[in-house]
């Protein structure tokens, strides 16, 4: 029987639960959190929802009762804080690292097997955070955050184009936050080159939105994004335990692809049982490479203030 367990039931943990569910990827699904019942109450809200929906998947709560996440197949990693007035990034880091390394420790006692995916911010410390506690191999402890942007990137030239989104199609590399690197030569639509079909300015503009796309989501709503977010990081598990194969850019601890040893950055990748099957390496132009490096230096820095508070 196919399980996976959720940690962290904020709305991004319960909207991958829910899409989990929904989509019937997974048989079992437990959802976990530290605060007292809310984990049970929004498992057992979906669960109720399975009779009008049409769906078997069965949802599960429990407030920090790590037991009862035995032998999951997948876990994914919500759980943290959000960045709030006066708390310096440092702050968060230390914060959400405490966390995100608890909960790896936890997650490895009772299912030593599992892939982890991890959803956390900053998302790409938090990769190596839980890659370095886990002790497991670099292809099973796999960040979700290139999924999401290149989502919102495909989103907006579907906009600007007014065509389906399912016709877009992109690779998008690079830490997730300003310093991303979407890739126009790798975008098409329903095969079309997207340089033939938007003007340089626009998919400029396109692009930056793109690199900005939480900020702008907060603006309006005064918090992070949660429908793609869930959404994204179902999609991950659904190709994991399905075994598609699918292309997807995620994050992962680099070594020696293109050029770069010991970071963490979302590149694309093959995903399926056996969580990432294989690094992809483009043949980045100059300009493209010049970007890349920019977004490794940035990380770098990130995963230097965690060695630097000794998690």
């Amino acid at each position: 029987m196919s399980k996976v367990t959720v940690v962290g039931a904020g709305n991004v943990g319960a909207t991958c639960a829910d899409v989990l569910a929904y989509r019937e990827i997974a048989e079992e699904i437990v959802l976990i959190d530290i605060k007292e019942g809310v984990a049970e109450g929004k498992a057992l809200d979906i669960f109720q929802k399975a009779p009008i929906n049409q769906y078997d998947s069965r949802t599960i709560g429990s407030t920090n009762d790590y037991s009862k996440t035995a032998n999951s197949d997948v876990v994914v990693i919500t759980s943290g804080l959000p960045r709030k007035p006066g708390m310096t990034r440092d702050d968060l880091i230390e914060t959400n690292a405490g966390i995100v390394k608890s909960v790896t420790e936890n997650v490895i006692k009772h299912s030593p097997n599992a892939i982890i995916i991890v959803v956390s911010n900053p998302l790409d410390v938090m990769t190596y955070q839980a890659h370095i506690t886990s002790g497991i191999s670099r292809n099973k402890v796999i960040g979700m955050a290139g999924i999401l942007d290149t989502a919102r990137y495909r989103a907006f030239l579907a906009e600007e184009l007014n065509v389906s989104p399912k016709e877009i199609q992109a690779i998008l590399m690079g830490g997730h936050g300003d310093t991303m690197v979407p890739l126009p030569r790798y975008t098409t639509v329903a095969g079309i080159p997207v340089t033939e079909l938007v003007a340089k300015d626009k998919l400029d503009a396109i692009i930056e939105r793109t690199k900005f796309g939480g900020g702008e989501l907060v603006k309006l709503m005064g918090t992070s994004a949660w429908y793609a977010p869930g959404a994204a990081a179902a999609q991950m598990v659904e190709a994991i335990l399905k075994n598609q194969r699918r292309v997807f850019p995620v994050c992962i601890k680099l070594e020696g692809e293109y050029g770069i040893d010991d970071c963490y950055l979302g590149v694309p990748v093959i995903l399926g049982k056996n969580g990432v099957e294989k690094v992809l390496e483009l043949d980045l132009n100059a300009e493209e490479k010049a970007l890349l490096e920019t977004s490794r230096g940035h990380v770098k820095e990130v995963m230097e203030v965690l060695n630097n508070l000794g998690k």
